[in-house]
């Protein structure tokens, strides 16, 4: 293959940097940081390498640093990147990102930036006006336009045939055509593993599915997938599986995506074909409580499954109404109950704070959370956090009453410019300029805020400390996407000291 035209002597073609990530510190010192593998970049990488373009990827979870967050750490981590560079953020780290790109444009004045992922759904064009560091913004599937967006920016040619990106053209910020949708998965080749370090990280992450067709009020997953869930076949899971297993060793799998278990009928055939392949592994997924029998189950935990984790959110028919969760708390009930006994682990996630959710409704969830603990689920209650993708925040009545919670974040935000004792957080006075910078901007950051903190948020919590759902010491789990079950501190999540 003929070197591109746009290719620097020994200059990569595009960075791609990881900004995913979960980092928490802690009042004495400690830093828990749980590295989940850059699924979403490796996939991105596998796209672009096999239509002739060199990456250079970098995963902001392994920096080794002390303090990761202040903009100059970021700026160093990029060092020597390429002429384009690529952001993958959620939005976690997407304030920190907005906040360092002053730095990164003042180090690297002659860089072109991309940034992509999906936290700056549904508030492109006002990231864009506020932020002029911010070439393009990418929105949607990228392994078939980011190839294309890439070139051209390499060329400095037009972005207008480009689907999928926000960007600005005569000083206005345009919108082009949607990415299209990649409807046979099967289709996408292997992510990149090229050069990973597997040790790094949490367990494996794997891809059975994107999207989901259920319209909860407070999820952006639906609204960023259109509603519309596409599946890979259970024999490409496989036999990617099998792929991971004989050559890079892996033996836990992590399916992160929501509606990997969207059947009956899945589960049995998925439960099949890997029995059949005789692979000494196992692996963790999410299920809804309507979506899974006692059958099903059974499958699941004969085929491997260790953990299995419920959304519940609420014990309230009152709530999981209003949010449209499809179930009652009843079956959730039962079947979570069920799970536990055919399955080794189970977790169920509750989310407290909703704006209309009385204490009455709250008692309710409080009751269920204390029944399901004691039959040995795991309880992992969660702050709501308002995002702008989600109907739950489109349908405040006046977004400005949100208040700004500095020192009382969902675990889900926490980015390392805090201390974490419980659910409270102790705010550095060194990153005051940061989280002016976020109040500023609330209809960018709408997670750091919450409805009617003194009358709803911080009597629930007390209630919540009271029964231990929160502890003082540290916690088994380092956040929502995947506690580990093997007690406090366990050995595959990296402790660093500062």
């Amino acid at each position: 293959m003929s070197c591109p035209i746009w290719r620097r002597s020994g200059q990569m073609d595009f960075t791609l940097l990881n900004m995913n990530m979960l980092y928490i510190k802690y009042l004495d010192g400690r830093v828990h940081r749980q590295c989940h593998l850059p699924l979403g970049p490796l996939y991105l990488i596998s796209a672009l390498r096999g239509s002739g373009i060199d990456v250079d990827f970098r995963d902001y979870q392994l920096a080794e640093r002390e303090d990761l967050f202040v903009p100059e750490a970021l700026a160093d981590f990029l060092e020597g990147c390429a002429p384009v560079v690529g952001i993958s953020c959620m939005a976690n780290l997407l304030p920190f990102v907005l906040y360092a790109m002053p730095e990164l444009k003042l180090r690297y004045p002659d860089r072109k930036f991309i940034l992509g992922g999906v936290g700056a759904m549904e508030i492109e064009g006002r990231v864009l006006e506020r932020t002029p560091e911010i070439d393009v913004i990418h929105r949607g599937e990228g392994e078939r336009s980011v190839p294309l967006l890439v070139r051209a920016m390499l060329e400095s040619g037009p972005l207008d045939d480009v689907p999928g990106i926000f960007y600005r053209k005569d000083g206005v910020v345009r919108r082009n055509h949607p990415a299209p949708r990649i409807d046979i998965l099967d289709t996408l080749p292997y992510p990149d593993y090229g050069g990973l370090d597997f040790s790094r990280y949490a367990g494996h992450n794997m891809l059975g599915s994107r999207g989901c067709p259920y319209p909860c009020t407070f999820c952006s997953i639906a609204p960023i997938w259109g509603h519309t869930p596409h599946s890979r076949s259970s024999q490409h899971i496989v036999d990617e599986m099998s792929h991971l297993h004989r050559v890079h060793g892996v033996r836990q799998f992590l399916f992160q995506d929501e509606y990997f278990i969207s059947g009956p009928e899945r589960v049995m055939e998925f439960a099949r074909i890997l029995t059949e392949a005789h692979l000494d592994v196992t692996y963790k997924a999410f299920a809804r409580v309507d979506l899974v029998d006692e059958e099903s189950l059974q499958a699941l935990g004969d085929s491997g499954c260790v953990e299995i984790r419920f959304g519940v959110e609420s014990g309230s028919d009152a709530v999981l109404g209003r949010i449209r969760k499809g179930f009652d708390s009843k079956s959730a009930l039962r079947v979570v109950s069920m799970a536990k006994k055919l399955i080794r682990g189970v977790d169920a996630f509750y989310i407290w704070g909703f704006p209309f959710e009385s204490m009455d409704d709250f008692g309710e969830s409080l009751f269920q959370m204390v029944t399901l603990r004691g039959t040995g689920v795991r309880i992992l209650p969660s702050l709501l956090t308002y995002l702008p993708q989600t109907q739950l925040y489109r349908e405040l009545e006046d977004p400005s009453k949100l208040e700004f919670c500095p020192w009382l974040l969902p675990e889900y935000m926490m980015a390392g410019m805090e201390k974490r004792v419980s659910v409270r957080v102790d705010i550095d006075e060194r990153y005051s300029d940061f989280f002016d910078y976020i109040i500023r901007n609330s209809d960018i950051f709408p997670g750091f805020f919450q409805m009617d903190i003194e009358r709803n948020i911080l009597p629930k919590l007390d209630m919540l400390e009271e029964f231990d759902f929160y502890r003082r010491e540290v916690d088994e789990s380092c956040g929502a996407h995947s506690p580990s079950q093997t007690g406090a501190m366990p050995g595959d999540i990296a402790l660093l000291s500062e």
